[in-house]
């Protein structure tokens, strides 16, 4: 059965290779194009040039995960290996990556830096911004919990006038939240594979976010703080806890926050 066909989950993986290391081959010159934007240096076999607007929009990304979340400095230089068609990409990952689960877009954690992998599609940019928020989280910190991981490259992964207002997810979201189907933290806390993502999931980390970042300065700096507890290697405690010693009932408030979540008029 051939695994790479248009039902591929859009969602990354994240992959650690923590024994191996990245091919050296990777980083050869011999790209049609290669040129480094901020803090990626990108590989390709096309111009990059087209791309031009989406590059400087992944620096604006670096310098906003940066600020809203209080992360110092990256840690290891975060690299692009971007391919223009889908068979090259596929050629290419089966023959240096042979282990690793084969998704539409890829983020692989080597040896002393992050490497994404990823290819020529409609939703191209939502790619490279999601994969761009994994390499970047990771370069900062030395662990990200899988939900939360995610949660956040859901969150960006759209251009930045649509965090707000213009996710995917927004609309079913609020659908929930008027029945009051609550999104509980405690329990994504609990997912340890990706296996166990499927798309309710990766709706409510991404929930899960908005409301932290969104429903009050109180709630956004318990998040700030755990991500700082993380950067220092201490131990962070559970995102749920903190927030039901802030909140009588969390679940009750992200579905408050999502019903009265409004585009404010013109």
């Amino acid at each position: 059965m051939n695994c790479w066909t248009g039902q591929e989950k859009r969602t990354s993986l994240v992959i650690w290779l923590v024994l191996i290391q990245i091919p050296s081959a990777l980083a050869a010159s011999n790209w049609v194009d290669e040129r480094t934007v901020g803090p990626f240096t990108y590989h390709a076999d096309f111009p990059l040039g087209q791309h031009q607007q989406l590059w400087n929009e992944m620096q604006d990304l670096h310098r906003d995960l940066a600020e809203i979340l209080n992360l110092g400095p990256l840690r290891e230089p975060i690299h692009f290996f971007v391919f223009d068609k889908k068979s090259t990409y596929q050629a290419y990952m089966k023959r240096y990556f042979p282990q690793v689960p084969r998704k539409r877009a890829i983020f692989i954690k080597g040896r002393g830096s992050g490497n994404v992998f990823v290819y020529h599609n409609r939703e191209f940019d939502i790619d490279v911004r999601h994969e761009g928020t994994h390499a970047l989280l990771h370069a900062c910190l030395p662990l990200v919990p899988l939900w939360l991981d995610e949660g956040l490259a859901e969150y960006f992964e759209v251009s930045k006038e649509k965090r707000l207002y213009g996710n995917g997810h927004l609309t079913k979201t609020k659908i929930e939240a008027r029945f009051n189907r609550h999104i509980n933290i405690s329990l994504l806390e609990q997912i340890d594979k990706l296996s166990e993502m499927g798309e309710t999931q990766y709706r409510h980390a991404w929930a899960a976010v908005h409301f932290m970042l969104h429903y009050s300065p109180e709630t956004r700096q318990i998040l700030v703080t755990f991500f700082a507890n993380l950067a220092a290697q201490q131990p962070p405690g559970r995102l749920s806890q903190h927030y039901k010693m802030l909140l009588p009932n969390p679940s009750d408030s992200i579905s408050k926050h999502f019903r009265d979540w409004q585009r404010p008029p013109p």
